[in-house]
């Protein structure tokens, strides 16, 4: 009989999860740090504390143009992913279709594309087909690489619903596009509420295709970068990326609640 020590295995465990985040969140963490210290230089010893980057930041008349530029990408881009996706999840769990996963494969290549790659894929094409630099060729990009988010997440969803609720609801009469609504959707709407939070904040704050597929219209993360050549100018765009953190990391909690509300797969149980 073979006795297992659990004791040295969970203690290795244990200490490679904290070095792991430690590794992953200490330089997020430094950046709400130094947004407060009072210095144009992001170096120890901190030189105090001060709320004047935080203030400057919303006198900044460029980052209120790029913050409205990325809302105005970001909100058509997430509405229409998730529409887009909630097609895909619906035939992708509710039909036999033949080839599944490679229709699954299909819908998620974007994101094993590297960025840059599909970058200039995209600005090659538009340039091809008379298609200008705007605030909607970031959309169009930003767009295919939320739908994949969007159907992992409506996945999860529908996966574990109940057709036999559909056909129920055939079988009396009710036509397929009333069963969708009065049945379907009610059950998806968590998953269609985090699929929205989650390709919203996916969009906003994207850059690498903003980057290239952006005209004279700069969104927030591309305003951040350009800011970034003035040394002076860089406590406030600490601030700045510090108040987008914080934002981000509240839209994706809310959003990962919403998708397991009334979920009642194993996964779901899990804290």
């Amino acid at each position: 009989m073979t006795i297992r020590r659990k004791g040295s295995g969970s203690g290795l465990l244990k200490s490679y999860t904290i070095a792991y985040l430690a590794f992953i969140y200490l330089p997020v963490f430094l950046l709400p740090l130094f947004s407060f210290n009072d210095a144009i230089y992001v170096a120890f010893p901190m030189k105090g504390f001060t709320l004047q980057w935080w203030s400057e930041m919303w006198q900044q008349d460029g980052m209120h143009r790029a913050l409205w530029n990325s809302f105005r990408v970001a909100v058509p881009v997430a509405v229409i992913s998730t529409a887009l996706g909630m097609c895909a999840a619906k035939a992708l769990t509710g039909y036999k279709l033949a080839w599944t996963k490679l229709l699954t494969g299909l819908f998620t290549l974007p994101l094993v594309i590297p960025f840059i790659i599909l970058g200039i894929a995209l600005l090659i094409a538009f340039n091809s087909y008379g298609i200008g630099l705007s605030l909607f060729s970031v959309a169009i990009g930003h767009i295919l690489i939320c739908v994949p988010f969007s159907l992992f997440v409506l996945l999860s969803r529908l996966e574990s619903f109940d057709r036999s609720i559909e056909e129920a609801s055939l079988d009396l009469g009710e036509t397929p596009w009333m069963t969708f609504w009065r049945v379907t959707f009610p059950v998806a709407l968590p998953g269609i509420v985090a699929s929205l939070l989650l390709t919203f904040t996916i969009s906003f704050d994207e850059f690498l295709l903003a980057f290239f597929l952006t005209g004279n219209e700069s969104t927030l993360p591309i305003y951040i970068f350009s800011q970034l050549r003035f040394p002076a100018k860089l406590p406030a765009v600490l601030a700045l990326g510090s108040a987008i953190l914080i934002v981000t990391f509240i839209i994706v909690i809310i959003a990962e609640r919403l998708r397991r509300t009334g979920d009642t797969t194993p996964d779901s149980k899990a804290p």
